[in-house]
């Protein structure tokens, strides 16, 4: 009877069906192209470049991204979520199996005179031992643990999703850090060197006034312009410094590590202009972000299905099989066995309020996560539309203001010549200087600029980022093992 009842049991968990809804993937009308992509026929590089930062040919930024993959905290923590997470999935998928316990006692024990009144002392003792092995099996019918199994493998994997949304994030804060420091030490060199320039400026003013062909109106001009120039040296220097504290941390040093290495001053690096974003399509395949947000949604569904197990039975199996005896000698002796099997049902059916309170938290949970994944697609086409128009506009702002720049430095070039020889105030070199250092300033922040926005994009296309993962501690190393 007990072998014909396991195999109907075994032959019904087989044949159960699990309650609550299936997960479907959610249909999204996603546009054809984007409105802002370069024009069809340009040889560009695609999104799915792998490390774009090795497109800006600059050996210590791809040293600076190695490193932070390896060694970001930030990236570190995500990876112990996702061991963590995995952790959680395998023991999920082993609530599936029978549960299996051994135990063994030894005891020795002696009752009291008054429990046992006229009996010798040495009667009074008492030796007990017992081994035994205990099995416990839930008869998953209605799909309560396959559904447990979903719903943590659903967040395994968003877990993972979340890391390389992390990776996308670090190396994109950092690349972008990188390249505006860049842009900040040429903006600084510009203001040193037409420091420079308004200082020689001032001594010619300062000499012809004491030769009495210069007037104090002019020498007060070049100092009054001599000093705005100098107080941007300072915000700048302080820029600098903190980018490069950020760049240190976000990989993995003290924030002074490395002032001496970024302190050696390079250009701003100039990539190629034009990315292929590719379709709408297929961005929402590469996001991680966009794949995180499903397995929420997955997880939430499989939840339904955990809560709606509720109104049913659940049912369970269990056994004992073991030896007990009073002298150890006598143990696992055939007249020492013992043995139990039993059959538990327990059913929420008198609580179905508290049960369908718990469903309906369960449906709103999912309906949030659908909210939230369709957030998170609108969003991507967003950024991604945006990053397309900026990283556009950013190369014809940075053309005009190249040809400003140079059209300035012709200006100022010229003024002074003609100061020198008597034909023009030296009011018109002071404002000749300044639209100088104003449009060569510009043109430092648009050229890193326009790198950034370069980042942006690669960002927002998710497309250029290496699949690594960080380095683990040895405890975490042991554990994902």
């Amino acid at each position: 009877m007990v072998k014909f009842a396991l195999t109907a049991l075994a032959s019904a968990v087989l044949s159960a069906c699990a309650v609550g809804p299936d997960y479907v993937r959610p249909t999204i009308d996603a546009p054809v192209r984007f409105v802002h992509a370069p024009a069809t026929g340009i040889e560009s590089p695609g999104a799915t470049d792998v490390d774009f930062w090795a497109r800006f040919d600059d050996p210590v930024l791809s040293r600076l991204v190695d490193d932070a993959l390896v060694a970001n905290h930030d990236l570190r923590i995500g990876l112990a979520r996702w061991d963590q997470a995995r952790a959680l999935l395998r023991q999920s998928r082993l609530d599936q199996l029978p549960t299996l316990t051994a135990a063994g006692t030894a005891a020795s024990g002696r009752s009291s005179a008054d429990q046992l009144p006229g009996i010798d002392r040495d009667a009074r003792d008492a030796d007990r031992f017992d081994a035994g092995i205990d099995a416990f099996w839930e008869l998953d019918f209605f799909g309560r643990v396959r559904r447990q199994v979903e719903a943590q493998s659903a967040q395994s994997a968003a877990a993972g999703e979340d890391l390389r949304t992390m990776q996308v994030a670090i190396v994109s804060e950092l690349a972008t850090s990188y390249l505006r420091l860049r842009g900040l030490q040429e903006r600084l060199r510009v203001a040193n060197g037409n420091g420079d320039n308004q200082l020689e400026s001032l001594r010619v003013v300062d000499a012809r006034l004491d030769a009495g062909q210069g007037t104090e109106f002019d020498t007060s001009r070049a100092r009054a312009q001599l000093a705005s120039t100098l107080a941007r040296i300072p915000a700048l220097e302080s820029a600098i410094a903190i980018d490069m504290h950020r760049i240190a941390v976000l990989t993995g040093r003290a924030p002074a590590a490395l002032l001496d290495e970024l302190g050696d001053v390079r250009a701003v690096p100039e990539p190629a202009d034009a990315v292929d974003p590719g379709t709408p399509a297929e961005l929402l395949r590469r996001r991680p972000d966009i794949a995180a947000a499903e397995h929420r949604l997955a997880g939430a569904t499989a939840r339904i299905g955990i809560a709606t197990a509720d109104l049913f039975p659940r049912i369970t199996i269990g056994g004992a099989l073991g030896s007990q005896a009073l002298d150890a000698d006598d143990l696992f002796e055939r007249d020492s066995e013992t043995r139990l099997l039993s059959l538990g049902i327990d059913w929420s059916f008198l609580d179905v309020g508290r049960v369908r309170a718990r469903i309906a938290a369960a449906q709103a949970g999912a309906d949030e996560q659908l909210a939230s994944y369709q957030r998170t697609v609108l969003r991507a086409l967003e950024e991604t539309e945006n990053a397309l128009i900026v990283h556009r506009n950013r190369h014809r702002e940075t053309a005009h203001l190249a040809d400003a720049a140079a059209a300035g430095a012709r200006a100022t070039e010229l003024a002074r010549l003609q100061f020198d020889g008597g034909l023009v105030e030296f009011l018109q070199v002071l404002d000749a200087e300044r639209i100088q250092l104003d449009a060569e300033d510009r043109l430092a922040q648009s050229r890193a600029d326009t790198a950034i926005a370069l980042v942006a994009l690669y960002r927002a296309m998710a497309g250029g980022w290496p699949d690594r993962v960080p380095a683990r501690s040895d405890a975490l190393a042991i554990a994902a093992d």
